[in-house]
């Protein structure tokens, strides 16, 4: 069974950083792009960032610019989004998901497995 945990969520203040985990079992991930969503309330799920399966390539969201970095270690089957100059509008909870389809998408629906999300609050 295909399972994805994320953790690192949390409360921060204006300007600071967190560090998101994903860690994936059931499946050889290493195969796989990898990405990360928001959600706030009342709002769409929303495209954060993605990283191919070599992680030689990436791909982020517009607002993101240059705060975020995702990564991923295959032998640990994990993927991180390292978060800095965090805003209070970057409050969501954050969910990694799968794609098993090849190439990176910016689309929700592309997206095979989803993890249960973590929390993050960034306060102003």
């Amino acid at each position: 069974q295909v399972q994805l945990v994320e953790s690192g969520g949390g409360l921060v203040q204006a300007g600071g950083s967190l560090r998101l985990s994903c860690a994936a079992s059931g499946r050889t991930f290493s195969r796989y792009t990898m990405g990360w969503f928001r959600q706030a309330p009342g709002k769409e799920r929303e495209f954060v960032a993605a990283v191919a399966w070599s992680g030689g390539f990436t791909s982020y969201g517009d607002f993101v610019k240059g705060r975020f970095t995702i990564s991923r270690d295959n032998g640990k089957n994990t993927v991180y989004l390292q978060m800095n100059s965090l805003k209070p509008e970057d409050t969501a909870v954050y969910y990694c998901a799968v794609d098993m389809g090849g190439t990176i998408s910016k689309l929700p629906v592309r997206y095979d497995y989803w993890g249960q999300g973590t929390q993050v609050t960034v306060s102003s």
